[in-house]
């Protein structure tokens, strides 16, 4: 849809309803900054924070009738 007839669309529209289309441009204007402020991640963020059990890699009891 063009812009010429988007607006066309929205002129034709109750006061009510216009005032709706208001609020959804505020609300898609302020997702696409929320998306665009985030940080980049920095490589090594979460070292030290995450434990594996030393049988991590050991098979597990309930799986023994498989192997």
């Amino acid at each position: 849809m063009s812009t010429t007839a988007l607006l066309t669309e929205i002129t034709a529209l109750p006061p009510e309803l216009r005032q709706e289309v208001e609020d959804f441009v505020a609300f898609l204007r302020t997702k696409k900054q929320r998306n665009t402020v985030q940080k980049e991640r920095e490589f090594g963020y979460a070292k030290g924070q995450v434990r594996l059990a030393d049988d991590f890699d050991d098979p597990l009891d309930d799986f023994k009738e498989y192997m």
